[in-house]
C-alpha cells in the first residue's frame, strides 16, 4: 500500500533501517487517528509493507496492555473507562 491508497497526507520522507540492514526512505504521513475499543490517539505513520504495526508510543497514549497468555492487546484493566497517564 502507499499513502495515496490509504488517503494519508505525506509530511516528509524518513530514513529507516530494515531488518536485513538495508537503509531506505519511506513516506511519513499524518496525522493518523487510531481507535481501539473506547480509546483514541493521534500519531504519524511510516508507510511501508502491507501490514500495520502499532508502536509503543500510541499504545502507551491509549493505556493499552499486552496480554501474553492470550496473545492479545486490551485496555488497561486498572483503568477501564478512561486512559491513565503518568505526568511527573
Amino acid at each position: 500500500m502507499n499513502s495515496i491508497e490509504l488517503n494519508l497526507r505525506e509530511l516528509e520522507q524518513r530514513e529507516v533501517t530494515l531488518a536485513n540492514g538495508q537503509r531506505t526512505t519511506v513516506p511519513y504521513c499524518g496525522p493518523v487517528e487510531i481507535c481501539f475499543k473506547n480509546r483514541h490517539c493521534f500519531t504519524g505513520a511510516m508507510v511501508m509493507g502491507d501490514e500495520p504495526l502499532l508502536g509503543a508510543i500510541p499504545m502507551e497514549d491509549m493505556d493499552l496492555v499486552v496480554i501474553p497468555s492470550r496473545q492479545t492487546v486490551d485496555v488497561n484493566p486498572l483503568s477501564p473507562n478512561i486512559p491513565l497517564s503518568v505526568a511527573k
